[in-house]
């Protein structure tokens, strides 16, 4: 039987090193260690260009180590356009741009799940049903945005 597939945000794997929150670091490495490995894998492009700013080249090391095997989603005008609407109909701020164009991604290469720690954008109800209808009146796939805990 084919794995689902799913799409992990920068959130995900920066909190897989982060000291900061604990509770949350430990959680994302259980997921990473036991969840994951049952789905295949995904990040795109953008992902791996947010990775790439992290400042500490140690840690940006470390990420590296940490995606190698996944595979890497490629934007194109048509997701971009997705993003776009998304952020023309309210579900994401305009400056949250990258939020939007994960989800485009996600949705454009049919993934089954978004995972994120991001609970102010990305992990909500409401963004949920909102990009799902979106992306049924643009001929997409309805796609599942969720924590690290609820897979």
């Amino acid at each position: 039987m084919k794995k689902e597939i799913v799409y992990l945000d920068t959130s995900v794997l920066s909190a897989y090193y982060d000291k900061r929150t604990k509770e949350r670091q430990e959680i994302t490495v259980k997921f990473w260690n036991h969840t994951l490995p049952t789905y295949q894998v995904c990040i795109s492009e953008i992902t791996i260009e947010e990775l790439e700013n992290t400042r500490d080249e140690i840690l940006r090391r470390k990420f590296r180590q940490l995606i190698e095997g996944f595979k890497v989603f490629k934007s194109n005008e048509r997701i971009r356009d997705l993003a776009r609407i998304y952020i023309t109909r309210g579900i994401f701020p305009e400056r949250y741009f990258d939020d939007a164009h994960h989800v485009a991604i996600a949705s454009f290469y049919k993934v089954a799940f978004v995972v994120s720690w991001n609970f102010e954008h990305l992990v909500k109800v409401k963004t949920r049903r909102l990009v799902n209808s979106i992306n049924l009146l643009e001929g997409f796939k309805e796609i599942e945005i969720v924590s690290p805990q609820e897979l």
